[in-house]
């Protein structure tokens, strides 16, 4: 059994979590255990869960105290959130905490695609100086940004991208976005846009958005590039379309299933590959797992937490609090 003070509520992490970026916001409600044993979990309150750990309906059920699931940010694929919400489980995310860090990874991965920094790079590593001048290095400014999915991190890519020069084209299958960027539908923000960037959330209607139709319609020359969900995007027709020139650069964050099975896209030179961690910098991480650590304790002492994945939830009467605890009505 893991060595926590009696009386005080247990939180587990599901997925590794640093301790110390918790600590301050359970410091007052709870008793933090990062490796859970099946005592723990049995105990919980509470949970602090990571983008790959796997919450269903069997593993609920070995949490019969758990009032709260706090994910270190905005994905709940792997969450039975239905369950949860059956169980009367709050679903925590945390949706501003790494908005800028992701934006700005949208904007590094344009400018290592147009620049051209991964080509060039090899270039002079393998000194082949004087075939510099075959190599075509691009422009962010003047060229067009188009944003599938306007959220949060969407609109953050477009200021982003005005400050570099960029127009902004959005499209958004779940909002209607601005008059003025708004697009009617995908074929024309592929058609209008240099630099494609997907921001959707995985629903059965957006998986596979980015296929060989939609790839077929886009303006010769652009750049796709994904920090949103993998399955957005049929990697096989990416392929093709890159090895047949019709778009010419592939940035690629997030991939299906995770960790990814390789594909001949990784190998394709025009093509920049990172490990799920553009949402992860120093300063955002901190941020998720503080806001993820909040949300508990909110949860805990009875207040509705700022961002749920299943707003319907509401907080238990102060007696349901001491029931769950193991007190008496």
């Amino acid at each position: 059994m893991a060595d926590r003070p009696a009386g005080r509520a247990v939180v587990v992490g599901l997925g590794t979590v640093d301790p110390a970026l918790v600590a301050e916001p359970l410091r007052h409600c709870a008793t933090f255990v990062a490796s859970p044993r099946p005592d723990d979990l049995a105990a919980a309150a509470g949970a602090i869960v990571r983008a790959d750990a796997v919450i269903d309906k069997a593993l609920l059920e070995r949490m019969p105290g758990l009032r709260v699931l706090a994910r270190t940010g905005v994905g709940v694929d792997l969450v039975d959130v239905a369950a949860a919400t059956e169980r009367g489980i709050a679903v925590v995310i945390t949706p501003g905490s790494g908005t800028n860090a992701v934006a700005e990874a949208v904007i590094g991965m344009a400018l290592h695609l147009s620049k051209r920094f991964g080509p060039l790079t090899d270039l002079v590593r393998s000194g082949r100086w004087a075939e510099r001048n075959q190599m075509v290095v691009g422009d962010l400014e003047g060229s067009t940004m188009g944003i599938i999915g306007y959220g949060r991190i969407g609109r953050r890519v477009g200021w982003l991208a005005r400050e570099f020069g960029m127009a902004v084209l959005a499209y958004d299958p779940v909002a209607v976005p601005p008059d003025d960027v708004g697009c009617a539908d995908l074929g024309e923000i592929a058609a209008r846009s240099d630099i494609i960037t997907l921001h959707a959330p995985l629903t059965e209607a957006t998986r596979h958005m980015v296929d060989g139709g939609f790839l077929d319609q886009v303006r010769p020359g652009a750049m796709l590039i994904n920090c949103g969900r993998g399955a957005l995007i049929d990697a096989d027709a990416v392929l093709h379309a890159l090895r047949a020139g019709r778009i010419s650069g592939v940035g690629l964050d997030v991939f299906d299933p995770e960790p990814p099975v390789h594909h001949p896209l990784f190998d394709h030179p025009n093509v920049v590959l990172t490990p799920h961690l553009m949402g992860l910098s120093r300063r955002a991480t901190a941020a998720t797992f503080a806001d993820a650590a909040r949300g508990v304790a909110d949860v805990l002492a009875g207040r509705r937490p700022a961002a749920l994945a299943n707003p319907e939830w509401t907080p238990a009467r102060p007696s349901d609090h001491r029931l769950a605890a193991g007190g008496t009505a």
